[in-house]
């Protein structure tokens, strides 16, 4: 049995991610990170991810290839202060299903660490915007 069986799967992973998006579609530092109108698209691509990797279907594989998470979130300012932001929502998300104490810590670390792997920039935004006239 796998982590993503023994959480439950795919409706535990559907319920975590809506949850997570909830909080990036009003969140204004991670909102502008997301270029599409609709974060439909980024919620289903992360849920796919995430149950891949917890072993459930390979469907993000098969349909999009080696997750290669670096490269794709490269054209974006991923900040320590978005990190936080991100980690804010996902700890909001995991709340929402009941996990046990270790289930819990366990997919904790996991985003702890990932959201850490992900800062490809220490610039905050002000620093990056060319100063006003």
């Amino acid at each position: 049995m796998t982590f993503y069986d023994d959480i439950g799967g795919e409706e535990t992973f559907r319920r975590i991610v809506a949850k997570f998006y909830e909080g990036v579609a009003t969140d204004p530092v991670l909102r502008p990170l997301y270029p599409e109108e609709d974060l439909g698209p980024a919620e289903d691509r992360f849920r796919l991810f995430l149950i891949q990797y917890w072993g459930g279907p390979t469907t993000y594989s098969d349909t999009r290839g080696h997750p290669r998470l670096r490269m794709r979130h490269a054209p974006f300012a991923v900040t320590p202060v978005a990190a936080q932001h991100w980690l804010r929502h996902f700890r909001a998300a995991l709340d929402e299903v009941e996990l046990t104490p270790e289930q819990d810590a366990q997919f904790w670390d996991y985003v702890t660490h990932a959201a850490q792997f992900m800062v490809n920039t220490m610039e905050t935004a002000e620093e990056i915007s060319p100063p006003r006239m």
